[in-house]
């Protein structure tokens, strides 16, 4: 009977696939899928805070759940950093009003511009990481 193992690992695996993770009791908010004002904005400012965007300086401020961020920053991705974060955090909206430096929107118009990219190479250096374990 060696397959009574395999067919009971089978069934706990499938099991284990329609529970999902646990992720502690719900409250009341999260089992409708609506959060308050004042949670999301706290949700917000908490991911803010250990954030590295959070160096920036921007204020958020949530009602009927849109988000809307002021501010500016010198690193153009903060900026959509910033949507994403409100969006996980359970705004149904975002207004993003961060301001981009003349600095960094430059630096991006020349990503954007076509020319090709300089990259320098070394030769004879080998790259970082664990030594090749090759045939």
């Amino acid at each position: 009977m060696q397959t009574s193992p395999l067919i009971f690992g089978l069934l706990a695996c499938s099991l284990s696939l329609f529970a999902g993770p646990f992720t502690g009791p719900l409250t009341k908010s999260h089992s409708e899928g609506k959060f308050s004002d004042a949670e999301i904005e706290a949700t917000i400012k908490a991911k803010l805070a250990k954030s590295k965007i959070g160096k920036d300086g921007f204020q958020v401020h949530v009602k009927d759940r849109v988000a809307t961020w002021t501010g500016s920053t010198s690193v153009m991705q903060h900026k959509g950093a910033a949507t994403r974060m409100a969006k996980t955090a359970g705004a149904i909206q975002v207004v993003n009003n961060i301001k981009i430096s003349e600095e960094a929107a430059e630096r991006a118009k020349g990503n954007l511009s076509g020319q090709p990219r300089h990259v320098e190479v070394k030769v004879g250096v080998a790259p970082a990481g664990p030594p090749s374990t090759g045939p």
